[in-house]
């Protein structure tokens, strides 16, 4: 069953935030920020595949506030579980509606996972290609912050199969978070 599809405006607004703790000093990275937060608005829940290049996860969507928590180095801003998880869910469906197609499953556990890309589908049991990845690796690849072959490189990426690759679909444009994109 797919998930509704997150508003334009809702899920823009929880990627700025995630972007905006990320860039800020003092946070080294996203993983760091989402420890700080204090749990309020938490969702759980294992991911769920969509149907051809749906969408689909378990948990709310969340809204697009902010928490604030005590970063080691003073008074850095925190973003909240439910920012987090509305930034990749929304993400991860932006990717899908780019990238038509069910021959790549793109995996961010726990919060959601899609299928996406053209060419040859499956239809039962796991995908032959596989991409997966934690939700700071999903927000820093597709913001630019990170690029596919170093993510790769470091262990960041998990990639299985011979089209198992986001090159061409990352970062996203359109994001709105540095100039031209």
């Amino acid at each position: 069953m797919a998930r509704a599809r997150i508003a334009d405006a809702v899920g823009l607004s929880a990627v700025a935030a995630v972007a905006a703790v990320t860039a800020s000093p003092g946070t080294a990275d996203l993983a760091d920020a989402a420890d700080l937060a204090d749990g309020s608005g938490t969702t759980g829940g294992a991911a769920a595949t969509g149907g051809a290049g749906g969408a689909a996860a378990t948990g709310g969507a969340g809204g697009a506030g902010t928490t604030d928590g005590a970063a080691a180095s003073g008074t850095a801003r925190a973003v909240g579980r439910d920012v987090i998880a509305t930034a990749v869910r929304y993400t991860l469906q932006v990717l899908a509606e780019r990238a038509k197609g069910n021959t790549v499953e793109v995996r961010v556990p726990p919060f959601a996972a899609v299928q996406c890309i053209e060419g040859p589908g499956h239809t039962r049991g796991t995908p032959p290609n596989v991409v997966e990845m934690d939700a700071p690796t999903w927000l820093a690849l597709v913001t630019g912050t990170l690029d596919w072959v170093s993510g790769v490189e470091a262990g960041r990426i998990h990639a299985s199969g011979q089209r198992a690759d986001l090159r061409g679909y990352v970062p996203l444009a359109g994001l709105g978070l540095r100039p031209g994109s």
